[in-house]
């Protein structure tokens, strides 16, 4: 399946990400559809030219006619819908998704599809610490990376076409990982960076510190502002992967408690040194 304006697009989940999936696509020129929960996202999509047509709820003959089906909703909620509703998909629909967990979704939702159907992962590794399509923009896609993740169940031109998806949406960088790959890596840099945002946003409780804070503590906690219903599901589904990456963190953090204590100066100049050296290739053009 090669991507073309032919092609029905249909977006399940219409929030900050199917939101900005559906934007992205429909400048191109698909025809976009879309399903959400709350009719009020869809109207305003609508008034906004963000997509074409779109419920609330499901609607089986939409299903039918969509080619490429995006699912943007809660790990457990998509493998919900795909086991009530995969019945009115059409024969070669391609799936694919956004969601933030691999192992626990992907194997569960190619173990559950019809064969006449291929659901091929993926994951934009792009948000902002608001939700809604309200919100959503596909500005945020430019210059972000966006992670394939197939399985052995995966044709190859599955994969080309999930390829060729994110690069159309604006992606400046895209990768393959296992779903397991990807959930190591994921526990890193972004769970485990959650983490760390919602400790330091609780760990003091100095009323009115926002009075106090420079750019630097602002940088730092601008993820704070975390939907904890999907978040703490995404933590939960991760669960082994992101302990083993709080572990490490601890152990690092501590390594540098111990050096401040023993007045270690050489010590965490050499940290701080490989820190700012692995931090600089961020910004490489």
């Amino acid at each position: 399946m090669i991507i073309d304006v032919r092609k029905n697009i249909l977006i399940v989940g219409l929030g900050l990400l199917g939101g900005s999936y559906a934007e992205a696509l429909h400048r191109y020129g698909f025809h976009v559809s879309a399903l959400t929960r709350r009719q009020s996202s869809i109207d305003y999509a609508l008034e906004k030219g963000i997509i074409d047509e779109g419920t609330e709820g499901v609607d089986p003959d939409m299903i039918s006619r969509a080619d490429l089906i995006v699912f943007a909703l809660y790990p457990h909620i998509f493998i919900e819908w795909i086991e009530e509703n995969q019945k009115y998909m059409k024969p070669g629909a391609l799936l694919t998704d956004v969601t933030g967990v691999k192992c626990s979704v992907v194997y569960r939702v190619q173990e559950l599809l019809r064969p006449d159907v291929e659901f091929i992962a993926a994951h934009p590794m792009a948000g902002r610490e608001v939700y809604g399509v309200e919100n959503s923009t596909s500005r945020m896609f430019a210059g972000a990376n966006y992670i394939v993740t197939p399985t052995e169940k995966n044709t190859r031109d599955a994969v080309e076409t999930c390829r060729e998806l994110g690069l159309l949406l604006g992606f400046a960088n895209v990768a393959e990982l296992s779903p397991e790959e990807h959930d190591e890596m994921i526990g890193f840099v972004s769970q485990l960076t959650h983490c760390i945002a919602v400790a330091l946003m609780t760990c003091n409780e100095e009323e009115h510190i926002e009075r106090f804070t420079g750019d630097s503590f602002r940088d730092l906690t601008r993820i704070a502002r975390i939907n904890d219903s999907l978040w703490s599901e995404l933590f939960l589904s991760n669960r082994d992967a992101l302990l083993r990456q709080m572990d490490m963190f601890e152990s690092q953090f501590m390594k540098l408690r111990d050096m401040i204590a023993n007045g270690d100066e050489d010590g965490m100049r050499a940290m701080m040194r490989h820190s700012a050296e692995r931090r600089a290739r961020f910004d490489k053009k």
